[in-house]
Formats: C-alpha cells, sequence, structure tokens
C-alpha cells in the first residue's frame, strides 16, 4: 500500500485520483441537470475545496458565477469545534440566486451550518451543498441540513489529499490519503 510522511504523521493511500474523478464526474452530472438552466453562484469554501471547485465548475457547460469564502475549524488533525470566517470575498450578487457551497470535507457540520447562516441573510432563492468527502456518523445536523451531492461517505478519520491538508502540507496530492494508525 502506498503511503507518505507529512510531518510528523504516516499517511496510507484511501482513495485514487481514478476514483475521485468518476465520482466527480457523476456529481456534475447531477449538478448540471438540477442548475443547467439557473445560472448558479459556485460558492467555494476555501482552502481545501479548490481543486474540487474546479473540476466541478470546469464540468459545468452552461453561465454560472464562481465565488469563494475563507473559513477555518482545525488546528493539527482534529476539529477545534469554532469555526471563524477569515475572509468573504463574495462578489456575486445572490438575491434570488441558486447557490451551490463546494465543500472538501463535511464531518459534524458547524461549518457548513454557520455558512448556511450566513449566505441565508443574502435572500438567495435557494442554497444546495456539495462535497466531496462526508462523514455521517460525526454529522450533527441531520435534522436540520440536507447535504444534497455526496462524493464519498468516509470513517471519521483524517485524511490529505485533493485540497486537504495536514498543518498546510498535502493539498497538491491528487489521491486522497487518510492517517495510518501504527
Amino acid at each position: 500500500m502506498k503511503t507518505m510522511r507529512i510531518h510528523d504523521r504516516l499517511f496510507e493511500l484511501f482513495i485514487t485520483e481514478e476514483q475521485i474523478n468518476k465520482r466527480i464526474t457523476e456529481l456534475s452530472i447531477q449538478i448540471i441537470k438540477d442548475y443547467a438552466d439557473k445560472m448558479p453562484v459556485f460558492i467555494s469554501v476555501l482552502n481545501g475545496s479548490f481543486i474540487f471547485t474546479t473540476e466541478i465548475v470546469k464540468r459545468f457547460p452552461y453561465n454560472c458565477e464562481v465565488d469563494f469564502i475563507k473559513v477555518s475549524s482545525y488546528v493539527g488533525i482534529s476539529s477545534s469545534g469554532n469555526v471563524s470566517l477569515i475572509a468573504n470575498s463574495i462578489k456575486a450578487d445572490l438575491n434570488n440566486r441558486y447557490i451551490i457551497i463546494l465543500e472538501d470535507i463535511i464531518d459534524t457540520g458547524l461549518t457548513i451550518k454557520n455558512l448556511l447562516n450566513d449566505l441565508s441573510k443574502y435572500s438567495p432563492k435557494k442554497i444546495s451543498i456539495a462535497t466531496l468527502l462526508f462523514k455521517p456518523e460525526v454529522f450533527k445536523f441531520n435534522d436540520e441540513i440536507k447535504i444534497d451531492y455526496i462524493g464519498f461517505n468516509i470513517k471519521n478519520e483524517f485524511v490529505v489529499g485533493y485540497g486537504l491538508d495536514y498543518n498546510g502540507l498535502g493539498r497538491n496530492y491528487l489521491d486522497i490519503y487518510k492517517l495510518k494508525e501504527i
């Protein structure tokens, strides 16, 4: 099994680039079907979702806008439980628009809940959520929040690659790796 070291931790191959590309194509087909004539605004949650955003948007063959918001909730390999809005660079007019939030990973749901609250203030027509990775066993908002497009359901494991990092490193790997238990 392919492994790599990042800082002081060892990670093993978890989801290959080929598996990711196949699943993103499937998600894109669903999004196109739902939003082809709606000129959506894709909002990329930085930093982790930049690769996922690129792949989704380049497969969307209709008019759309892309914007970015930066939040932080991780310290090291675990969620801090606090969500901090670092930068809101949204320039698009969101009033009465279709918004698709693009996330790299959703675990407890605190980040997405805060984003939904913030974006609802703009009076959009509808907000949908797409995530590459979802951790259903730790998600706290099953009765409140619907995740519309899910790439992969995963266990509550720490992962890197494809935009996800460990203390700043690992985002550039095209496969996804999970923390190897020793």
